[in-house]
């Protein structure tokens, strides 16, 4: 007999499927490929520098950038995605965070780097989450960021498959809306509105969209754990490419 999954984020378990968990586990290699690009380019150097994740969710990205080197601080709206990062925490010494982006409890000018993740197409206040950006970095500091486009495809993937289609959801319904999905143009100028200078853009995609299908179906049957997806999907970055679903781009706060 085949059970429907239990939708549900920040949420833990055997018989949950958290879309929000199974994306981060999914992007975290191309994530860090992409801030040891941004380490190499901008001069930042790990060790002695202090990094903020924003929509850090269990804590996983943080914890790698904790391994990079920085002292790191992951903020979260959601109080059980920080109950659940605290339970995974691996003694890497992140400080884990209940606040929301677009309203951070942190003071003015206290992090070299600052990646904003899960955060861009589901916030109603994109302003408010690069301004707070802006406003906790230290001048000539680092926002990082990963989003999804608004293009035909990347509607039929994040308001079709992953939230609505049966047999490949993973996300509750309303996670996602077109008029959240933003094109890179618009966060260059939205980046600019609050005194950071947009530096560059990278597509990243699966390497074949047919395994992201088998993986997506596979946890939603139960045949697959989390932890199998990533070498599944097999995430990888296209600094060329022209970004058709998701991307990923970093800025400097100007002086």
């Amino acid at each position: 007999m085949v059970t429907t999954p239990h939708i549900a984020l920040d949420t833990a378990g055997p018989a949950a499927v958290d879309g929000r968990h199974i994306r981060a586990l999914t992007f975290q290699s191309v994530r860090l490929e992409y801030l040891r690009h941004v380490l190499s380019v901008t001069g930042l150097v790990a060790a002695g520098s202090r990094a903020l994740v924003v929509g850090s969710g269990r804590g996983l990205l943080a914890r790698g950038l904790a391994r990079l080197g920085f002292e790191v601080v992951a903020t979260d709206a959601s109080p059980a995605a920080t109950a659940l990062a605290l339970a995974a925490d691996e003694g890497q010494g992140v400080a884990y965070l209940t606040t929301p982006a677009e309203e951070l409890d942190l003071p003015d000018g206290s992090f070299d780097l600052l990646y904003c993740a899960d955060t861009l197409e589901i916030t109603e206040r994109p302003d408010a989450v690069l301004a707070e950006a802006a406003r906790v970095l230290r001048p000539r500091g680092a926002f990082v960021y990963d989003t999804v486009n608004r293009t035909p495809v990347s509607r039929l993937i994040y308001l079709g498959a992953f939230q609505a289609f049966p047999g490949t959801r993973i996300m509750p319904h309303g996670r996602y809306a077109a008029h959240r999905l933003r094109r890179p143009a618009e966060i260059a100028e939205a980046l600019d509105r609050v005194g950071l200078s947009a530096q560059d853009v990278s597509a990243f995609k699966p390497r074949d969209v047919r395994s992201l299908v088998r993986a997506t179906r596979g946890r939603r049957r139960g045949t697959l754990t989390d932890e199998q997806l990533p070498e599944l999907v097999d995430m990888v970055l296209e600094p060329a490419g022209s970004p058709v679903v998701t991307y990923l781009g970093h800025a400097l706060r100007r002086d």
